[in-house]
Order: C-alpha cells, then structure tokens, then sequence
C-alpha cells in the first residue's frame, strides 16, 4: 500500500545512499530544537493580517490573489518593506540566544519560477540567501522547505488553506503532470543551490504536507511529510542502513477541528503526552515540523481571511464554546493562569516530542496572535531562554 500510495503523489527514487552518509547536524543523537520563520516568504493573512487589511479589497485572501488584485507596483513595494523588515539578521541572534539550533524556512515555487498567467511577484530569493548566511553566522541550521507548489498541494474538502500561497477548495498539483515536472526541476534547484553547504543547510523538505522525495545523493537530509497519515501507517515504509538520509516531519495541532477547540486546558495536555508512545516507537528519523501552544483558532484569519473561529461559534458549521477575549492578540490581555497555562502546553508538547528526534515549533513571531509567537513566548514568560529550562519536568507523568 505504501508503494502505490508513493506513486500516486509521484513520488520518484528515495534518497539512497552509501553507508557515507554524513549530515551536517548528528540527528538521532541530538535533539532537532527549533522555529519555523512562517510569514516571510510565503504570505499568511493570519500572522500578517495588517498586510491584507491595506489593501483595503477583502478579496485578496492569499498571495495569489495579492498579486492578482492588487496595484501591482504597490504590492512589489509592500512585499520588499516586508521581507527587508519581517526577519532580520536580529531575529537569527535571537532564535540562537534563545538556545535553539534550527530554523525552517518555508518559501514558494514562485520565487524560483512564475508561469505563464501566475499573479505572483517575485524577489524571495536574495531573502533566502541572506537567512543561509545568518543561520551560519549564528551556527543554526536552516531547513528550506518548498511550501508552495504550482496547482497547490495542501488543501482540503472541508477547509481552503492559504498556506500554500493559493487557496484551492482542495490541492490539484497531484492532477497535472505539468505541475509535477515543474516542482521537481525546483527541488533539484534549491538542492543544487545548496550543495556542499550540508553544515548549514543540512535538510530539504521536498513538499510541505506532502510526502514527496527525490534521488539526489549528497548529505542532505530529505524530510517528508506523514501527508497527515497517522504514522503506523509508514511504520517499516523504509529503515536504515538500506534508506539513510530521509527524515519524516509530522505536524500536530490542536485547534483545527470542533473537538479540539472544546478540549479543556488539562485535555490539552494530556493530549499532548499521550503522543509519547507513537513518537518514540517510530523507525525512521522523525520530528515534529510544526506545532503550537495555541488552544484556539481564535487569531484573526487564523482559519482564512474572514472565515472566523471554531471557538466562538462565527466559523461556519462550528458551535460557541468560548469568547476568544484574552485568548489570543497581545498577551499583555492574557491572564496570568492562561500564561502559567500556556508554559504547562509548551513543556507537555516540547517533553513529548523530543521522544522523537525533535521539534519545530509555529512560528517565530505574529504581528496580533502572541499565542502562536516563539517571540512573544520568550518575551512574556511562557518559553523559557533555554528550551531545556522546565519549570514543570514531571507534567506529563
């Protein structure tokens, strides 16, 4: 099942290499610990809505759509103040200060190749450059990951994402062989941008939520997404010494569905811990490529711009549960049991999921959602200066 599962996405060659192998960072020995730079590269209304509320047209939902609808020599302009201001060489001082070792850097097909009636502006690429400098400067290690495909890879039936840089009711890369050809020769690219940098760029994720792979032998690690399969369903799919070199990044949140959103603060929790077991029993190298603290999906246009929140019943088909008063935006609302809170939801998930080989949270910082931001989180008390410094080492039992 794995095999015809594999090819169907198209999934070509795995990484096969000889027992050489040298990564530039000893996974499965020391703990991937990490943050994802969300926002940059790759526009989300939810973690900079101030962006698409200046446009002033509510149609402009993604970043398709920013470079489809917008003045066009406006939008290259606010896209350039925003990659010069968003990240900073400040930004990989502090994410090493706070005792870090790796950066995940999302970025779209489209700032390495724009097709023929694609809206999108170009410009990224200096951007990811100077963040490979950076990263080395302050000794992290920087993980590019291909967040956007042409035709879009991550959406779904019941949720449009913007994440992948067009929202589509559901992906549609898969359907087209143009799209697929397109993507490959991008991977083989990025991967030959950073050949011979494994010290810095020691990982490619190939297709962010989509288990895409390739044949280049190097010492670059391939990591591939479950595509939201739970991960029994890989477990055996390929083991070393035969396949070394392939990671699996596996993403849990806790707030994209009506159940999660009704949880209680302890069933978060619990939740989190209970993951341990399937975490640490896994066959491959494995971590957890994106996570929050977050228990709501209460930031604005977390759920897309101008779809609403699960949690206060104005997403459509959800029901109330709570005001998002003092859940979310700047945690000088937040009260002081919901920050002590969010520290507990932090450690529980950061000691669960180092049974695996590490972890990446999301994201590094927002401009109104403090309750997603590593940033914030340092700032105001609720991750600590030292991902190793718990206050409660023992929460999880």
């Amino acid at each position: 099942m794995h095999s015809a599962f594999l090819a169907l996405v198209g999934l070509s060659l795995l990484h096969s290499v000889s027992s050489q192998f040298s990564p530039g960072f000893p996974y499965g020995s020391q703990k991937v610990r990490g943050v994802s730079l969300g926002g940059w590269l790759v526009l989300e209304p939810w973690i900079t809505p101030s962006i698409f509320d200046n446009t002033g047209n509510p149609n402009i939902i993604d970043e398709w759509t920013f470079g489809q609808y917008y003045d066009r020599t406006t939008a290259a302009n606010v896209l350039q103040n925003h990659w010069n201001t968003w990240i900073t060489q400040n930004d990989f001082a502090n994410i090493a200060a706070a005792g870090l070792n790796h950066v995940r850097l999302p970025i779209g097909y489209w700032a390495f190749e724009v097709g023929p009636g694609e809206p999108y502006i170009q410009g990224q690429l200096p951007y990811l450059q100077n963040a490979v400098q950076w990263a080395g400067q302050y000794g992290l290690m920087l993980i590019v990951d291909l967040h956007g495909a042409p035709g879009s890879q991550n959406g779904h039936v019941l949720i449009v994402y913007d994440n992948s840089g067009h929202s589509m009711p559901y992906p549609t890369w898969q359907s087209n062989q143009t799209n697929i050809a397109r993507t490959d020769a991008i991977i083989k690219q990025i991967a030959s941008m950073f050949a011979g940098q494994a010290n810095v760029v020691p990982i490619i994720a190939p297709l962010n939520e989509y288990p895409y792979g390739t044949s280049t032998q190097s010492n670059t690690v391939v990591l591939l997404h479950d595509a939201f399969q739970p991960l029994s369903y890989w477990n055996g799919f390929e083991t070393a010494p035969d396949f070394q070199g392939v990671a699996m990044d596996t993403h849990i949140y806790q707030v994209f569905s009506n159940a999660d959103v009704q949880m209680s603060w302890q069933s978060h929790i619990n939740t989190a811990c209970g993951t341990q077991s399937t975490l640490s029993d896994f066959d491959l190298w494995l971590m957890v490529g994106e996570w929050s603290p977050a228990i709501t999906d209460c930031a604005t246009y977390l759920n897309g711009r101008g779809n609403g929140a699960r949690y206060d019943g104005s997403y459509p088909g959800s029901t109330y549960v709570g005001s998002c008063t003092g859940l979310t935006g700047s945690a000088s609302t937040f009260s002081s049991s919901y920050k002590t809170f969010l520290r507990q939801f932090w450690e529980a998930q950061v000691i669960s999921y180092e049974k695996s080989n590490g972890w990446l949270m999301w994201t590094w910082k927002t401009e109104s959602a403090d309750e997603w931001s590593y940033l914030a989180g340092l700032q105001n008390g609720w991750i600590p200066w030292s991902p190793t410094d718990l206050q409660y080492p023992t929460i999880c039992g």
